[in-house]
Parts: C-alpha cells; structure tokens; sequence
C-alpha cells in the first residue's frame, strides 16, 4: 500500500468563499510535494507542480516560474512514489479522459482513496483557463472569476496534465471527482482545463491513502462559515 500523503492547503470551501490570503510559501509547498496544483495569493494566475518545479500560468495562457516566497492560499501535492503506468490512444473530450481515468482507478478498488495522475501527452486541443489577481474579502471565487478569468485554447502541443482525484464524501475538502491544469513541455503555456482532444498520451497513477491538511493560522479564517452547499457553484468555476 502506498505509504504517500496528499499535503493539502486549505480547503476549497474556503477558496470558494473568497479565502484567498497566503497560508504558506511556494518554497514551504515544495517540502511536502513534486507533483500537484492549486493557486496563488488572491487568486494570482492557476498553479502548475511538476517535477519539484512550481510554475504560475498567468491570465494569457503564458507560465513562469514561481517565485519562492509568493503566498499559497489552496493546493493540493504530493511526491510520486509508488505509480502504476498507463497509455492512453486519442482521447475526444476531458469527459472521456476522466471516464478512463475512473475506471482506470475503479479496477484497483481505488474510488474512496485520492489520487495524483500526470498524463505527458500529445493534444490536438487544449481548452484552459487562468486569471489576474483580485484581492478581496469574503468574495465567492464565482464572483472573483467572473471578473478577472481568461480563457484561451493551444492546439497541437505537447505537454502534461496534472490531475488530481478526491473522492465524493471530501468534498468541501477539495472538488470532487478530477481536476486537471496543463503545462505545455516547453514550459510556457498553461493553465486550468476545461477541455481537450489528445492524441495520445502516457501517464503514471499514485493512489493516496494520507492526506495532512494546513489551515490558515490567522482569526479571519473563522470569520468564514463553511457550512454552505457550495456543490453548484464549485461545478460552474471547474466546467467554465
């Protein structure tokens, strides 16, 4: 069994309630994991970790390098230790690559675990998204994206996915089902998927059985009631 934790920080319930302060530091981030995604400091852009690197995919589909000690308000990352390889053949939409990726889950009775899934792949088209920075208090991510979110599309690139996999009953922890961030392999395009069409692909599974959860220290983190059924909403800010 994998002995591998899923670090997490934050929760999307409260990113989702305009919880967007730093908890951590990109440099803290990548003590606890290589692989992973989540954002920045008041919603800054969508994160991208991969291969112990920390990449910010800004609002014009255009990746730098994370600086050090840029604030992380929610991420989710872990380091791939036990993986279990896959290949895929062309893919149509991210529906389909998420079916794939449940069975693929499913057939090793892993539907109740969390999993972290990185796809090196061959698209056609990559549908994605990322955004400027909007510092508030108390703002619905709904209500920050809808003012500060870009979409942008890449076609016949090469790159990776990141996906990460909570199971039903922690959601409010982090968004049920997959979610998946892109970088291209020359490390200059990326962002949030909505989309795809890939060729083919080659991709690693690490089922996760652990999960370390680091909440906000500040009191204003208790001024969020994280009680609401934030389930339509959470569907709208993944799907686009």
């Amino acid at each position: 069994m994998n002995k591998d934790k899923m670090y997490q920080v934050s929760t999307l319930q409260a990113l989702m309630m305009g919880y967007t302060k730093p908890v951590i530091t990109v440099s803290e981030l990548l003590g606890h994991g290589d692989t992973g995604l989540g954002t920045f400091e008041n919603v800054d852009g969508e994160m991208i970790v991969l291969d112990g690197v920390c990449y910010r995919a800004m609002n014009d589909g255009n990746v730098v390098e994370a600086e050090p000690d840029r604030g992380v308000p929610f991420s989710s990352v872990c380091k791939m230790l036990e993986t279990r390889e896959f290949e895929l053949n062309r893919t149509e939409n991210v529906s389909g690559l998420k079916d794939i990726l449940n069975n693929l889950i499913d057939e090793d009775f892993g539907l109740n675990s969390m999993h972290m899934v990185r796809i090196d792949g061959d698209f056609e088209l990559v549908d994605a998204r990322s955004e400027t920075p909007y510092e508030s208090a108390h703002v619905t991510l709904k209500d920050i994206l809808g003012k500060t979110q870009e979409a942008f599309k890449f076609e016949n690139v090469k790159g990776t996915l990141v996906c990460v996999y909570y199971p039903d009953y922690m959601d409010g922890i982090n968004a049920a089902g997959w979610h998946l961030h892109f970088i291209s392999d020359d490390k200059k395009q990326g962002g949030h998927v909505f989309e795809i069409i890939m060729n083919s692909g080659k991709g690693v599974v690490n089922r996760i059985n652990s999960i370390e959860l680091r909440l906000p220290d500040e009191p204003a983190f208790d001024t969020y009631s994280l009680k609401e059924d934030m389930t339509s909403d959470i569907k709208e800010v993944e799907q686009g």
